[in-house]
């Protein structure tokens, strides 16, 4: 792995967790109304703060980008899940509460089952599959799976609604990225005439929005704590999926490299869960409030 993959990925990670959080602060504040409504986003728009958790998003997506079109997907999306860490690292300051033993282990979860994962796969480029169908099939599911937690989630709204839909989004948004990574190499071989009549980069506008009313939505009924870490978790595992699948990422495959990526992944999941549950990640009890009320508060 290359320093300049390793300092791009970090830095689109920490504008992502950045953004993440300040998007949540307003988006709690919408009208439930707007619920999985593109009528959400138009509401938002009209709050700077908000708008500025949109920008740090935009610049670590495209951080992210740059990052996928030197380094597999399987490579980048481990180092993407820290974004945890930066959100966390803000919502520290709001709320004025120490790591603790909690956050200590989550940290440590998470970056050592990142590297646990990058070291013992070595992920590495390979021929992309050339069967369409095994292409269509694994984003088709991902799609798919995505289209039944949101159905889901409008069935149990207020209760596990919301890690529904971070998880759907997060699906999106790991689809998202191998696509990212098939527009890349489109542009390097046949420069923007073949990227512009491809059907990659209007599918990943559309992942995109999908993705971003799902998050939204996700955010306006719920804390942090029940979003953020579903959301984290399934993007690098639907990623590495995509990339494995049929973008032609090779990892290791002999039993101890599998066992310690295994646990990896695993350390990562955990980790997620650990930080993203962390006390220091506001609680949202004004949300409770106001949607046990079920009046909708103004934003500000």
């Amino acid at each position: 792995m290359s320093l300049q993959i390793l300092i791009l990925a970090i830095a689109a990670a920490s504008c992502l967790g950045f953004g993440f959080v300040l998007q949540q602060n307003v988006a709690q504040r919408a009208p439930l109304n707007d619920y999985l409504s593109p009528r959400l986003l138009l509401d938002l728009m009209k709050v700077p703060r908000w708008l500025g958790g949109i920008g740090l998003m935009v610049v670590g997506m495209a951080l992210g980008a740059a990052a996928l079109g030197q380094g597999e997907v399987s490579l980048v999306e481990p180092l993407l899940a820290t974004n945890l860490l930066f959100a966390l690292m803000l919502s520290r300051r709001q709320t004025k509460q120490p790591l603790g033993r909690q956050g200590w282990a989550g940290l440590a979860l998470l970056a050592g089952g990142v590297t646990a994962f990058i070291v013992a796969g070595q992920p590495h480029g390979g021929s992309a599959s050339g069967d369409s169908f095994r292409q269509w099939l694994i984003i088709g599911v991902m799609v798919g799976a995505a289209l039944l937690l949101t159905g889901y989630a409008k069935r149990s709204r207020l209760n596990a609604g919301p890690a529904l839909l971070a998880t759907a989004a997060g699906l999106l948004y790991g689809v998202q990225d191998a696509l990212t990574r098939m527009t890349g190499e489109r542009f390097a071989d046949g420069g923007l005439s073949a990227v512009l009549t491809s059907w990659q980069p209007y599918a990943i506008v559309a992942l995109g929005l999908t993705g971003l009313v799902l998050v939204q939505s996700a955010f306006e009924t719920a804390s942090l704590r029940m979003s953020l870490p579903a959301l984290t978790a399934a993007q690098p595992l639907a990623g590495i999926l995509c990339g494995v699948g049929f973008l032609g990422d090779r990892l290791r495959t002999d039993a101890g490299a599998l066992a310690w990526e295994s646990a990896g992944l695993a350390g990562i999941v955990v980790g997620i869960i650990l930080l993203g549950t962390h006390q220091a990640m506001p609680c949202g009890a004004q949300q409770t409030k106001r949607a046990a009320a079920v009046v909708p508060a103004p934003l500000s």
